[in-house]
Order: structure tokens, then C-alpha cells, then sequence
């Protein structure tokens, strides 16, 4: 048994078992299902009384991944502790637990924070603060509690204003979301995001920073806009069986605000001052292969499970995926060419992993969240530049998701049959879809350098729609049978309008 020593006074020793057995408890622990073949501290940062555990585990098979763990040593176990809090329990009767549920710590961290107080310089902290943090707010003013959230990573409210996260698994680079929110609050006006307050992030001998917490604005909101849409669509769902279609003007308002708000952050995105990680940059031949890439990788993938699954898919999805299947040659012949023609709009940083979940609901108007960037990609990967049409087609794609969803699974429709369904459903999309692009291009105003004229952002946005329903496809290939008829049907979408530029 190997034994790891804490940075404290006492030398107190945890065990490589111990340490695992803790991890496996933790929800924000992302290894449960692999093989651990190590678990140890590569780093312990001093942070006043307590410290930050830089947890290394490694696997039989796979990337080696880290995590932080801040630790205290208390007599007993804190107010409103969890199963969470204990990490191990001392031979002197003392306890180690994460430190986020200890008041003490969590003071410090709003403190340096507060103060924008760098730790000594053997610590390696760094502490920002944000624009959004109120001076009024001083530390002796401001409570804090631990919010019970079930997730992969650690929420922490301070007062009546802020919540912070702590992002447990730790990347080799600074996080895109950090990043980004404090790059809009800091340099633009749009304020329909939580507004970056402060950042914690710990610099390596290598001088790469790398993001443990960031503080932003906490947003009293009603519910996500997925959740209002399908409120929307009740409506419309109820009157389907009655061969009657209703959309209350109320859904073309909201539909035509999200647009609006899209364009706006990306016109705070879109600064041709800004320093290299957020400057506007062309479609250069480096990004023009990852995209080829990226898309020959993406439908090859499909193709190969949509031929083992074809025969478990009922007959209209079975059409669908037929058309999808023969129409490869005219896949790769649109995508070659409009990659290999000149190309005069833009790139530049963007939501990333933008959908009808990552809007709140709030005092009659929508705060745009989660700018972490698509959980599958790396981080690397998340800070490249894409034209915001991107963006556009993954919100597209969300209203596409939200009508079919509703009309497809529900008793009420149950009865129809799935061709009149799919006709239904795509009368209310095309309609969803071009309220919520006239509205963004109406933001962003016309003519704009993002975009080189109407020609181009056609085809970008027909190829970014075919890019993220060829994504789509394979979850529900391999998680929801049932629903692989909604990014086909999509893909087939795309596939008739090149039809159309090629006829």
C-alpha cells in the first residue's frame, strides 16, 4: 500500500485506497467506469490553512486525467456536510474533508478573490477579479453555503449575488468558458450573460494556467428555454390530432428575442482589436482540413452504424436513411467544393454548444449560459475559431429536436402516422427556423465583415446544419433508436437544398 503525505503540519497519511474509495463517491468523478491502475497527489498548493490536492489517476487504457481537491483538517465534521465531505478519518480522531464545505475556506477563497490578492509565488494561485463583482459586496458581508448540485463540477453561493464554480476535472490549458465569459463582460456591452466576477487559476512551472473556479452573477431564472418551448408547444401539440395548426404569437416573440440575443453576443465576440485568442481570423487552409476532417471522420462513423442498425429502424426512418446513404457522392461533392472556393467571411470565438438548454428564462428576456464549448471536443479543439453560423445552426437544430421530440413522443399523436407527423413537425421548424435567423441577422446588421454576402452564408449555414445533425445521428444510433428519424430527417433537409444549387 503506498502512502501519500498532505503538505500539513501534522504529516498526516492517506492512502492511494483511501484517496480512490473518496473519489468513487464524488459525482464529479469521471473514472468510475474505467480500470484505475494509479491515484495519487502529483501537487499540494498551500491556501492559507488549508490546501489544493492536484489529484493524478491513471487508467489501464486511456489518458491519464486530473482533478483538484481542496482539503482541510477539522475536529469534526461541518454544518450540512454530505457524503461527499469526509475524505478520510485520522488514527489521531481527526478528520480530512473537502474543504468547499468548510466556512473558513470558502471566506479565503471570496477574500483573494475580493482583493484580486495573487498568493506567494511557491503557491501558484492567481486570483482575478471581474467587473461583476460589487465593491459594496466586501467579505464581511457576504455569507456562503455549498449548493447541492449533482454534477461535474462544485457550485458555491457567496451572499445574495454570486455563484462559483469549481471545475473539478482539470485541463492542460486555461477553460474556454473562463475565457470566454470574462472576454464579453470585460470588453463589450452585452449583458444577457452571468457576469464574469472572478477566476482562480494555478500557474505550473511551464507558466500554462490552468482554471480551478471561476465567480460569475447568479441568475434567478424561471426554466431553460428547452423546457419553455415545450411549454410553447403544447398548443400546438393538442391541436395536431384535430388536423388544426396553431402557433400563438407569443412563440414567434420569443423566437425572434433568442435570435436577436444570439447575434448580439456574437457581436461581442466579433473585435478586430482584440489580442490572437479572440481576434476575427479568415477560413485559412489549416481550418478548412479540420473541418474536412472532421466531417469525412463524423459520416464514415455513421454510415458504418446506420447499415448495422438499418434493419432495427421502422420504414419511414429507413427511407430517410436510404436518401442519406445514397446521397454521399453529393455529400462529399458540396462539402469539397465549398471548402476548396475562396471564402471571405470570418471566424472567431463562439458558444460552442449552443442549444435551447443553454438559455434561461429571466424577467421576460433569455441569459445565455454554459460557454464551456462541446463536451466531447478537446480543449484545444473547443478555443478554435468558427464562423458564428455555427452557433445558428446548433439553435436551428434545438427547435428541430424540441417539435419532434414533443409530436413524436406523445399519446396524444399516437395515432397519426409517422409520414403526416414528420410533415407537421417540419411546418413548424421552417417556421421557428427562419424567425430565428432573420431576427440574428437583423442583430448583427447587414453588411457585416463576419459575413461576405448571402451566398456564402447559405452554404456555411447548410453545412454547419448537415455537420451537427451527421453528430446527432450517432447518439441516437446508439442511445435512442427511436429518435434517429430526427437528425435524419435533418440531414435530408440539407440534402435537398444542395440538390437545389447543384440542379
Amino acid at each position: 500500500m503506498s502512502l501519500l503525505r498532505s503538505h500539513t503540519p501534522d504529516s498526516l497519511l492517506v492512502s492511494e485506497e483511501q484517496l480512490l474509495d473518496y473519489l468513487q463517491k464524488c459525482r464529479w468523478f469521471a473514472g468510475k467506469a474505467r480500470q484505475v491502475a494509479s491515484c495519487g497527489i502529483s501537487h499540494q498548493i498551500p491556501f492559507g490553512e488549508d490546501a489544493f490536492w492536484i489529484v493524478e489517476v491513471g487508467y489501464s487504457e486511456g489518458d491519464t486525467e486530473f482533478y483538484q481537491l481542496p482539503v482541510a483538517h477539522v475536529e469534526k465534521l461541518p454544518p450540512n456536510s454530505t457524503g461527499q465531505t469526509l475524505i478520510s478519518q485520522l488514527d489521531d480522531g481527526t478528520i480530512l474533508v473537502d474543504a468547499i464545505y468548510t466556512e473558513s475556506f470558502r471566506k479565503e477563497l471570496y477574500t483573494r478573490i475580493f482583493e484580486e490578492k495573487t498568493s506567494s509565488p511557491e503557491s501558484e494561485l492567481r486570483f482575478r477579479r471581474g467587473k461583476g463583482l460589487l465593491t459594496e459586496d466586501s467579505p464581511d458581508r457576504v455569507s456562503s453555503r455549498v449548493l447541492p448540485v449533482d454534477s461535474s463540477n462544485s457550485a458555491l453561493i457567496f451572499g445574495n449575488n454570486y455563484f462559483f464554480k469549481l471545475y473539478r476535472k482539470l485541463f492542460q490549458l486555461t477553460n474556454p468558458e473562463v475565457e470566454m465569459v470574462e472576454f464579453i463582460t470585460e470588453n463589450s456591452n452585452f449583458r444577457q450573460i452571468p457576469a464574469f466576477c472572478g477566476s482562480i487559476t494555478w500557474r505550473q512551472a511551464s507558466e500554462t494556467d490552468i482554471t480551478l473556479g471561476m465567480m460569475q452573477r447568479k441568475v434567478e431564472a424561471n426554466k431553460d428555454n428547452w423546457s419553455l418551448t415545450g411549454d410553447y408547444l403544447n398548443d400546438f401539440l393538442y391541436a395536431v390530432p384535430n388536423r388544426v395548426f396553431t402557433i400563438r404569437e407569443e412563440v414567434f416573440e420569443q423566437v425572434a428575442l433568442l435570435g436577436k440575443r444570439t447575434g448580439e453576443m456574437h457581436l461581442a465576440l466579433y473585435s478586430p482589436q482584440a489580442s490572437d485568442a479572440f481576434a476575427p481570423e479568415p477560413f485559412t487552409d489549416v481550418y478548412r482540413r479540420f473541418l474536412r476532417q472532421r466531417l469525412t471522420h463524423l459520416l464514415d462513423s455513421r454510415y458504418s452504424l446506420l447499415i448495422d442498425k438499418y434493419l432495427l429502424l421502422d420504414p419511414p426512418t429507413q427511407s430517410l436513411a436510404w436518401k442519406f446513404m445514397e446521397s454521399k457522392e453529393l455529400i462529399d461533392e458540396f462539402s469539397n467544393e465549398l471548402l476548396n472556393q475562396p471564402l471571405d467571411s470570418l471566424r472567431i470565438r463562439i458558444h460552442g454548444d449552443y442549444h435551447l438548454g443553454q438559455v434561461l428564462s429571466a424577467d421576460n428576456d433569455f441569459i445565455l449560459i454554459d460557454f464551456e464549448g462541446e463536451p466531447e471536443a478537446s480543449i484545444q479543439d473547443r478555443k478554435i475559431k468558427h464562423s458564428p453560423l455555427k452557433d445558428v445552426a446548433g439553435m436551428v437544430r434545438s427547435y428541430h429536436y424540441a417539435v419532434s421530440s414533443k409530436v413524436f413522443n406523445s399519446v396524444e399523436t399516437q395515432n397519426i402516422s409517422p409520414e403526416k407527423l414528420l410533415k407537421v413537425t417540419d411546418r413548424w421548424y421552417k417556421l421557428m427556423k427562419d424567425t430565428y435567423v432573420d431576427a440574428y441577422m437583423d442583430a448583427i446588421g447587414w453588411p457585416h465583415p463576419l459575413f461576405k454576402d448571402q451566398n456564402e452564408i447559405n452554404a456555411l449555414m447548410l453545412y454547419y446544419l448537415l455537420e451537427k445533425a451527421v453528430y446527432e445521428l450517432g447518439y441516437e444510433l446508439s442511445y435512442r433508436p427511436d429518435w434517429v428519424k430526427i437528425p435524419l430527417k435533418g440531414i435530408v433537409d440539407v440534402i435537398q437544398e444542395v440538390e437545389k444549387l447543384h440542379g
